[in-house]
C-alpha cells in the first residue's frame, strides 16, 4: 500500500511538472551562468557548509539540480577549451574542433540556433581557452582579459556590470510586448587563479578553520600522466594543510564575491520584470581537486577532481528537486534549444534534459565515460566507477554508494574480479561510441612510482595580492 501511495505521489508531481513546463507564456529568457574552475559541491545548498552562496542557493531551492553532471573529456590541460566548445556544439570532446574532427560548422553553434529561433543572444566572458567561432557567433560578445592579478578582484564586478548594461538598454529600446527573448552567456573567469576577490570577501574566510577535503593526501600514489601539469606547480610536494587551506579559503573567497555578484544580476531582472520568464542555468566548465587525492588540478577523472560540475536549472516550470540522472555538460545544447522551440541541428550528440525536467523520463543514459588525454579513461553507472590508467598499468574500482569520495578501491580484490571485467567492457564501448582510439592496455607501461620535484617553480605559484 505505501509503494502505491508513493508511486501514486511521483505521478502526480510528474504531471504537475509536465504542465507547468508547457505552460510558459511563450519562449522564456535563458540566462547560463557558467563558473571557471567550479566544483560540483561548491555551494553551501550543495553541502558545503563553510562557503557562503545565498544567491546562487536560491536556484537549488527553486529547481532541479543534476548531481552527477559531468564534462566528457579533454586532450589538454587546459580542460575548460574543449569543455565549453562541446557546451557550444553539442558534439563529444573527440568531434569538435580541438579534436581530431574539425568539421564543426559556427553557423551550428547555439547561439545561432538560438538566434534563429528568435532570440537576442550575449555572451560576457574571458575570451581564451573558449571556442572563439562560437563567441564570434553571439550578437554581441564581450570578452574581457581577466590574466593579471590585478584585474581578477574586480572580475565577477565588472562582467556582472556588463550583463545589468545590457538589460538596462534592452529594456529602455525595446517596448516589452515586441521585445525578443534573450540568452545571456554570463561566463567569467572565477573562481579559476589567481584567486583573487575584495577583501570583503577574503576577511569571510579564516584558512584556520578551513577542514581539509575528506580524500586529502600529500601526494598521488602513482604517476596519472599528468603529475607536473601547470595546475600541479601551485601548490608543494608534499602538499600541506596550511597551503591547501589557504588555497581552500582563497578558492571559496573567489566563490561568494562571484555569487554577491549575481545576486545583482537577479535583482535586474526582477526590477526589469524579466524574472518570472527567464531559466536560469547555473553550472562549472570543469571541477578542481585542490588536495583531493594528493592533486590540485582538473586533469584528473575523480569524481571530485577534474570532470564533475555543478548543473542547476530554476524558473518557469521547472520543479524543485534533485536528480541523480547521469548527465553531460554538453547535454544543455539540447536542453536549450527545447527551451527555446528551436530545431536541433544534425550532428548533435548530446541529450535534451527537457523530458526529465517535464517528468517524462528519470534518465537519459545508463552509463557515464569520462577521459584525459592519453593517459586515464573511466566509466560509471549509478554505483561503480572504474577509472583506468594504460600507460603505468593501474586500475581502480569504487563502489560510489558506499565510497563516495573514493577512498576505497576495490580493483585488486578476487570478489570484485568480474565487476572490474564488466566494467572494462563497458568503458571499451563508450570509447568506441565516441570514436576514441586510445588503448587500455599498453605492450611496455611505465613505472607507477613518481618522486616529484623539491618545490613548485617559483613563477607558477598563484600569489594573492595583500589587500589595499
Amino acid at each position: 500500500m505505501l509503494r502505491s501511495a508513493l508511486r501514486a505521489v511521483i505521478a502526480l508531481a510528474a504531471a504537475l511538472a509536465a504542465t507547468a513546463f508547457a505552460a510558459r507564456p511563450g519562449p522564456p529568457n535563458i540566462l547560463h551562468l557558467h563558473a571557471d574552475d567550479h566544483r560540483a559541491d561548491g555551494l553551501r545548498a550543495l553541502g558545503n557548509l563553510i562557503v557562503e552562496t545565498p544567491n546562487l542557493d536560491t536556484l537549488v531551492a527553486r529547481g532541479t539540480t543534476f548531481t552527477h553532471c559531468y564534462t566528457m573529456g579533454s586532450m589538454v590541460g587546459a580542460v575548460c577549451l574543449p569543455s565549453r566548445t562541446m557546451l557550444l556544439t553539442g558534439k563529444s570532446w573527440l568531434r569538435i574542433p580541438n579534436g581530431r574532427d574539425a568539421s564543426v560548422d559556427a553557423s551550428q553553434s547555439l547561439p545561432k540556433v538560438l538566434s534563429h529561433a528568435g532570440y537576442e543572444t550575449f555572451h560576457v566572458g574571458k575570451g581564451g581557452n573558449e571556442f572563439t567561432a562560437g563567441l564570434n557567433a553571439f550578437d554581441t560578445n564581450l570578452k574581457f582579459d581577466n590574466h593579471p592579478v590585478e584585474l581578477r578582484r574586480g572580475s565577477s564586478e565588472r562582467h556582472a556590470d556588463a550583463a545589468i548594461k545590457f538589460l538596462r538598454e534592452r529594456s529602455s529600446a525595446t517596448a516589452a510586448a515586441t521585445a525578443k527573448p534573450f540568452y545571456i552567456y554570463f561566463a567569467p573567469p572565477v573562481p579559476h587563479d589567481p584567486r583573487v576577490a575584495a577583501p570583503e570577501f577574503h576577511g569571510r574566510y579564516d584558512p584556520a578553520k578551513i577542514p581539509l577535503p575528506a580524500a586529502f593526501l600529500p601526494q598521488h600514489p602513482w604517476d596519472n600522466g599528468e603529475m607536473t601539469v601547470r595546475d600541479e606547480q601551485l601548490a608543494p610536494w608534499p602538499r600541506t594543510p596550511a597551503d591547501t587551506k589557504q588555497q581552500l579559503a582563497d578558492y571559496y573567497a573567489c566563490i561568494t564575491g562571484l555569487d554577491h555578484h549575481i545576486g545583482r544580476v537577479f535583482a535586474e531582472l526582477r526590477a526589469r520584470g524579466e524574472w518570472d520568464n527567464t531559466i536560469i542555468i547555473f553550472t562549472g566548465d570543469n571541477g578542481l581537486s585542490l588536495g583531493e587525492h594528493g592533486l590540485f588540478g582538473k586533469q584528473n577523472l575523480y569524481e571530485f577532481g577534474g570532470m564533475h560540475v555543478p548543473c542547476v536549472i530554476a524558473g518557469p516550470g521547472i520543479p524543485q528537486g534533485r536528480s541523480d540522472a547521469l548527465v553531460y555538460l554538453m547535454d544543455l545544447f539540447p536542453t536549450f534549444c527545447d527551451f527555446a522551440g528551436a530545431k536541433i541541428p544534425a550532428g548533435v550528440e548530446a541529450h535534451s534534459l527537457a523530458p526529465i525536467l517535464r517528468g517524462q523520463t528519470a534518465k537519459v543514459r545508463d552509463i557515464l565515460y569520462t577521459a584525459y588525454r592519453d593517459g586515464q579513461r573511466a566509466v560509471r553507472d549509478d554505483r561503480w566507477k572504474l577509472i583506468r590508467y594504460p600507460l603505468v598499468d593501474r586500475t581502480q574500482l569504487f563502489d560510489l554508494a558506499a565510497d563516495p569520495r573514493e577512498l576505497n578501491n576495490l580493483a585488486g580484490r578476487s570478489e570484485h574480479a568480474n565487476r572490474v571485467a564488466a566494467m572494462t567492457a563497458l568503458l571499451q564501448r563508450e570509447m568506441q561510441n565516441y570514436a576514441d582510439p586510445a588503448p587500455l592496455t599498453v605492450a611496455n607501461p611505465k613505472p607507477a612510482a613518481w618522486s616529484p620535484p623539491t618545490s613548485p617553480p617559483a613563477a607558477k605559484k598563484a600569489k594573492r595580492p595583500a589587500a589595499p
